[in-house]
């Protein structure tokens, strides 16, 4: 008797095996269940038949097989029960190796440095904001991350390059998900774990559970099946515990909203200068400096890794929290500053080794806690505004990246014919001409910005080409993403504050406008009747505000 697809028998009620008796080049194979008599004595008859024995025959031995099973099920149940994930043991120099890291005063600098040595150059704020969000995996709220790009444009290696850096027993990555995939997974299965999926298409089933996964912490469903002993019909309640860090990665514009405005959205570097920068490290990649770097790769891998089988999960206090703002002109930043204050504890939890740990007396025992610090809080406050700077806009990233590519283009044209902005005309083809983006890229990005008004179209009638009018004007000495009514503590930079030697000035942090506004920040811009930003009102003006606002 050859028995198959017992390891799927996790209930003691349940004994489905397939089942293949042989005699001599005679046999019989059935997949039944050998705790319904019913499926047994169908099994029995026809084995007899095949075999050509007596039935009483086959009857004993299947009940010598049957207790046999009965005993590698109930093991194998056993050790599913008492399953722990195993924990890696760090050799003593793995573990100095790992500190040494993690206690780096050049911690973050330092992960730069690997990620580049590891083939992934530029993209600075999303390796810090992507490596930050997998260490959120530790936190109660962690953070999501979407990887927005045209094809080809790396985002992929991107996610990939983080994933390798993470622990294989603390991250799971899938390239798809059925609807209801997440509710039957195992209950721990995701718990404090990164749950990478390569493409959001991948995911757009899925996503009503990634959604709950990321809100509610917890997954819970009631399904109905079948009662192994009465045959019955009855419902059964699956649960998954969070919380979870969600990476994905999309070259779509359209992309659920709901899911969307719970994810910090990134875009990948597109510019020339990245692709030159990734061709020649592609290059480099094929000469005998390439070869040892690919070695040297492994070991900066395993490094990381066991760096970040260290970090404990301690709790983290933001002393500086009370002073702290956030823009509050639409509904979704209630939950991107959610985001920015997890940023700040994921930056905190980092560089644990670095701070102390604290107690505190609480029901009878000692909570231990870990601080944020200005520096902490610094750091987040420059990657939220790179992230959200570009992000509290109707426009996905590649529409936004094309549209300032318009508007460079429609200045240096009007400039060149000296006329207004309001009288110059362009077509597809010139964009696509300037830009070098594929004629499909452009009609998708196009479309979006004449629905959103940023374009308006000229004739465009039968037999004619359609033209555009550019609706739009990059605010002047914006160089930066900007995020208004941000508001940080002042001691980050001591030549910018003027106190050399009080870093952190008085106990209780002062509050200062990081674009130098006041405590509300600078009044955001009007908008026109077509959807066009405007500059300062006469008012802002007049006051001496000129610092522009997106």
């Amino acid at each position: 008797y050859r028995i198959r697809g017992l390891g799927k028998n996790l209930s003691r009620d349940i004994m489905k095996v397939n089942l293949l008796a042989t005699r001599g080049d005679a046999l019989h194979v059935d997949t039944l269940d050998l705790n319904v008599d019913r499926q047994k004595a169908v099994f029995i008859k026809r084995a007899a038949e095949e075999l050509e024995v007596e039935e009483d025959v086959i009857r004993k031995d299947l009940g010598r097989v049957f207790l046999q099973l009965e005993a590698l099920r109930d093991e194998q149940i056993r050790k599913a029960l008492d399953k722990k994930e195993e924990e890696i043991q760090l050799s003593p120099e793995e573990k100095a190796a790992a500190l040494e890291l993690l206690k780096d005063p050049r911690l973050m600098d330092r992960i730069l440095e690997d990620f580049a040595r590891c083939g992934i150059v530029g993209e600075e704020t999303n390796k810090k904001v992507t490596y930050l969000a997998a260490v959120s995996r530790l936190l109660d709220a962690p953070l999501a991350v979407m990887l927005q790009s045209s094809s080809a444009a790396g985002k992929s290696s991107l996610m990939d390059a983080v994933l390798a850096l993470m622990p294989e027993e603390q991250r799971v990555q899938y390239s798809a998900m059925t609807g209801q995939s997440l509710f039957y997974m195992g209950e721990t299965d995701l718990k404090n774990k990164i749950l990478a999926i390569v493409e959001e298409e991948g995911a757009q089933r899925a996503a009503y559970a990634l959604k709950l996964l990321q809100s509610e912490a917890v997954l819970t469903i009631a399904s109905t099946g079948k009662d192994p002993s009465t045959g019955k019909l009855v419902t059964h309640q699956y649960r998954v515990e969070g919380p979870v860090a969600i990476f994905l990665t999309s070259t779509a514009i359209e992309i659920d909203e709901e899911l969307l405005n719970r994810c910090l959205v990134l875009t990948v570097d597109e510019d020339r200068e990245q692709t030159r920068a990734i061709h020649r490290l592609q290059r480099e990649a094929q000469t005998l400096e390439g070869l040892i770097l690919k070695r040297q790769r492994q070991e900066i891998i395993a490094l990381h890794r066991n760096a970040q089988r260290l970090l404990k999960p301690l709790p983290v206090v933001n002393p500086y929290a009370k002073q702290l703002t956030f823009p509050d002109g639409l509904t979704r930043t209630r939950r991107d500053h959610i985001k920015f204050l997890a940023l700040i504890r994921a930056v905190t939890l980092l560089h644990q080794y670095q701070r102390p740990i604290k107690t505190v007396p609480y029901d009878h025992k000692a909570l231990e806690y870990i601080e944020s610090t200005p520096e902490d809080v610094k750091l987040a406050e420059d990657l939220i505004k790179q992230v959200l700077g570009r992000s509290l806009d109707e426009l996905p990233p590649q529409t936004r990246r094309l549209l300032l590519l318009i508007d460079e283009m429609v200045s240096k044209e009007c400039e060149r014919l000296k006329m207004e902005r309001t009288d110059y005309r362009f077509s597809r083809r010139d964009v696509r001409h300037y830009t070098g983006w594929s004629d499909a890229q452009l009609k998708r990005h196009l479309h979006k910005l004449q629905e959103l008004e940023y374009l308006i179209v000229h004739n465009g009638g039968r037999g004619q080409t359609i033209v555009y009018e550019l609706y739009f004007e990059r605010p002047a000495g914006l160089s930066e993403p900007f995020l208004p009514g941000l508001i940080g503590i002042c001691g980050y930079d001591e030549k910018k504050d003027g106190a050399k030697g009080e870093k952190y000035g008085s106990s209780t942090p002062q509050v200062t406008g990081v674009f130098g506004g006041g405590t509300g920040g600078p009044e955001p811009m009007k908008t026109g009747l077509r959807g066009q930003f405007q500059r300062f009102s006469e008012k802002n003006t007049s006051s001496g505000n000129s610092e522009p606002v997106v």
